[in-house]
């Protein structure tokens, strides 16, 4: 999930903590939109919810963070054999909704291995195998094949999953292996289940001070709003009003007041377990 630099709220000003980088755009590759309307095809994803059940650890702000440190050779292979799986599935032949969850669930799980590979690691943008002399993450890097195509997290994320569900929920459900990032669901996502797991994905991460908050005063967000702001309806209040429909009612009588975002924050810091 690359993203522009984490801006910090510093005296009366943002200001850059990182070199600008701009966010990739939703650019459809129209190889993926094959699907077939009529399958029943369910694929497997009991191997991944094994691993987010031995991996995830709760904590007591509600959030989920992942034991990189804990995972040993069992887990590493099982990893392993869960990605071979999804590599080895006819994705095109599945539903929309069966397609949406395979996507999601093969990016994270690729973002995991991707920590676990450079294990220890500060910050996923320290893990620099994009390709290109100004690699920055790696979120570019070619990372699996699936039927016959190699795919990159940023081509799983902006080429697919942004451009074909048009879905702001989208960025609720992909993890980026950082404490700014929405967490991972403590369970895979599953195609008869997942609109309410995007909702419930989108109200865990805005109820949280990460996503929204006031300090001093100003209106705060998460950057991922700023970032991808036309996928939340491009401007302030389409996010405000996107907030809103996710919010808490405390936090839902708050934004009623606001017309406005003062800036935004992001934390690059890999989601880690203490």
């Amino acid at each position: 999930m690359r993203r522009r630099p984490l801006l910090l709220l510093a005296a009366a000003s943002l200001v850059p903590a990182r070199p600008s980088a701009a966010a990739p755009a939703a650019r459809l590759w129209p190889r993926w939109q094959t699907h077939d309307p009529s399958s029943t095809r369910r694929v497997d994803h009991g191997l991944w919810a094994g691993l987010l059940r031995t991996l995830l650890r709760p904590r007591p702000d509600g959030r989920w963070l992942v034991a990189y440190a804990a995972a040993g050779a069992e887990e590493r292979a099982a990893l392993e054999a869960y990605l071979a799986e999804l590599a080895a599935v006819a994705v095109s032949a599945l539903a929309r909704p069966e397609q949406m969850a395979f996507w999601i669930n093969l990016y994270n799980a690729l973002t995991v291995k991707v920590v676990l590979d450079h294990w220890p690691v500060h910050s996923i943008r320290d893990i620099d195998i994009s390709p290109g002399p100004f690699a920055d993450g790696p979120w570019g890097a070619a990372l699996i094949a699936v039927e016959g195509e190699d795919l990159s997290l940023d081509d799983v994320e902006h080429r697919i999953l942004r451009p074909i569900w048009r879905d702001p929920r989208v960025h609720y459900a992909v993890n980026c292996a950082s404490m700014g990032c929405p967490d991972l669901a403590p369970e895979p996502y599953r195609a008869d289940r997942i609109d309410d797991q995007l909702d419930a994905a989108g109200h865990r991460f805005v109820n949280h001070p990460r996503a929204v908050r006031l300090d001093g005063g100003k209106l705060l967000v998460s950057s991922i709003y700023h970032w991808f702001k036309d996928d939340f309806g491009g401007d302030d209040r389409s996010v405000i009003k996107h907030l809103s429909a996710y919010a808490a009612p405390p936090l839902a009588m708050l934004l009623q007041k606001r017309e406005r975002i003062d800036g935004h924050t992001y934390d690059w810091a890999v989601n880690a377990a203490p």
